[in-house]
């Protein structure tokens, strides 16, 4: 009986959170994996098409440029953000003077909404009267405003807000990894002689292995699903060259004020979300097929 009363307590507390899972996880892929074989907007009598947005899809250029801008937007931010947060993690995790602060300075754009974040980078990379620019110009730097949101610098622009929106948070992972890493293996090192830059090669980086995997893997999944704040700040334009994956799928779900179509798609959108997911996917295999080589340093 106790034994009875006690799976019944169990179940209690678990329906709610399978309930959900059921309903706003599950079910959506099952809904999404039917209807990418129809043609179908959200209303009237779905129609089947068999491959034919599948067909649709490999013809789509705006599709595939999505995809190549995605690539671009998450390299440049990996490529920056990791190392830069590597940087600031051994930096601050000195007796240093203040530094509680400084990492809650660092870490608070993990906190802003990417919305307001991409708000407020919004007016100070604004062509006219934006920061960015006064400040270029008082410095004598250009001579002319530069169109930071305009089709050259737009991807760039996105990229340094990505950056500044995920330092602060993989700084606090390479932090903890660091305190975690015992005195005694440093206090060795000097003994042997060993320099700064030994020490960061043969002890640090190798014990770190772990953690960096999992900062990889996880600054890997959320730059390529990452979109809300290039939706808030260009809404993938001008002429698509920040549109990326999951704000192209967001468009044929939810269409937005400019450009693209004004229809719901809710049959294509639900192929192109099949194609994202095994990009993403296959990326993800392959980092951890990579990823087997920290393990061997560690």
């Amino acid at each position: 009986m106790n034994g009875t009363k006690r799976q019944i307590n169990a179940w209690t507390f678990v329906a709610p959170s399978l309930i959900l899972t059921l309903i706003f996880g599950v079910y959506p892929v099952f809904w999404a994996l039917k209807y990418m074989f129809y043609d179908y907007q959200g209303f009237g009598t779905p129609l089947f098409i068999g491959l034919d947005n599948f067909e649709r899809l490999l013809r789509d250029k705006d599709f595939w440029q999505s995809v190549v801008n995605t690539f671009v937007y998450a390299g440049g931010k990996l490529i920056i953000t990791i190392p830069l947060s590597f940087v600031l993690a051994v930096v601050l995790n000195r007796a240093l003077k203040g530094r509680q602060l400084l990492r809650a300075i660092y870490f608070l754009p993990t906190v802003i909404s990417a919305s307001v974040m991409a708000i407020v980078f919004y007016v100070i990379f604004n062509s006219y009267n934006g920061m960015v620019n006064q400040l270029l110009m008082g410095a004598g730097i250009v001579s002319a405003p530069i169109d930071w949101l305009g089709a050259k610098h737009a991807l760039v622009t996105a990229i340094i807000i990505a950056i500044w929106g995920a330092v602060g948070n993989y700084m606090l992972l390479f932090i903890a990894g660091l305190q975690n890493i015992p005195e005694d293996l440093y206090e060795a090192a000097s003994l042997d002689g060993a320099g700064p830059l030994r020490k960061m090669w043969s002890i640090t980086v190798p014990m770190l292995g772990p953690v960096l995997q999992m900062i990889i893997m996880l600054a890997i999944t959320v730059s390529l699903k990452g979109y809300e704040s290039i939706m808030v700040l260009t809404e993938g334009g001008p002429y698509g060259k920040t549109e990326v994956m999951y704000l192209y799928l967001y468009k044929l779900f939810f269409p937005v004020s400019s450009g693209g179509s004004s229809i719901q798609q809710f049959g294509y959108g639900s192929a192109v979300g099949f194609a994202t997911a095994v990009i993403v996917g296959i990326i993800t295999l392959i980092y951890f097929y990579v990823s087997k080589k920290l393990n061997d340093i560690y």
